[in-house]
């Protein structure tokens, strides 16, 4: 792994809402680099713009103005389809609410990732490995109502990682889980990190989990006001 790769690049990002007659400026002028295999936290208080630039770093959403390169390809301009097929090659989510199909089974939501690139053999089997390297393998026919919360995120997880992505996205990931289930959430994604190099960026309002990624990037007023590194 080059330490020296920058996977994701941001160049004056500014992101601009109109509400009615108002501009609501959620980013004004961001730059930030995160290195191929880093593990970064985003922080700030509520409105200082982590969502949305969480957003615009997963290729969910595109800035008013300035320029963001994912893997080296300036990806800001791109349209709707074009994102989401960068999206789907390189980036994998888990959310605080875990967005999981409550009528699907744990083996089917995990498969969700694989439909969408069109992949038709062995879906069953990846989402099964998935599903066991979150040691969930005896879960794998049962529906989210069934799960715990720490289980459900588990499944979330393994969804994530299902099509090999570069790069994690961890929005809140231990918001709605009890403290012992969120410290195993936070070994799972910390031991990705370290045996398969995966970028992992958390956004956390939580200082005990910012405590545990290399670097602390914190927001404020849709600037960025300080960089931490350990």
């Amino acid at each position: 792994m080059a330490a020296s790769k920058k996977v994701i690049k941001a160049k004056g990002i500014s992101k601009v809402y109109q509400m009615g007659e108002v501009q609501v400026h959620a980013l004004r002028g961001v730059d930030i680099s995160i290195k191929e295999g880093e593990v970064v936290s985003i922080m700030g208080p509520s409105g200082s713009g982590k969502s949305t630039l969480m957003n615009i770093i997963g290729c969910l959403d595109r800035p008013t103005s300035g320029e963001y390169f994912l893997d080296g390809q300036l990806v800001s301009n791109m349209s709707d389809d074009e994102l989401a097929i960068v999206r789907n090659k390189k980036v994998g989510f888990v959310f605080q609410n875990f967005n999981l199909l409550s009528r699907s089974t744990a083996l089917i939501n995990v498969e969700l990732p694989l439909r969408y690139s069109g992949v038709k053999n062995e879906r069953k089997e990846k989402a099964i490995q998935a599903l066991e390297s979150v040691g969930l393998g005896d879960r794998v026919n049962h529906k989210p109502t069934e799960l715990s919360g720490g289980q459900q995120q588990r499944v979330a997880l393994a969804r994530a990682i299902i099509n090999n992505p570069s790069i994690i996205m961890a929005d809140e990931p231990t918001g709605n889980l009890d403290s012992k289930s969120g410290k195993e959430i936070m070994q799972l994604l910390l031991n990705m990190n370290k045996e398969f190099g995966t970028t992992l960026i958390i956004v956390t309002h939580d200082p005990k989990i910012a405590e545990q990624t290399e670097r602390i990037i914190k927001l404020y007023d849709g600037k960025v006001k300080a960089r931490k590194s350990k």
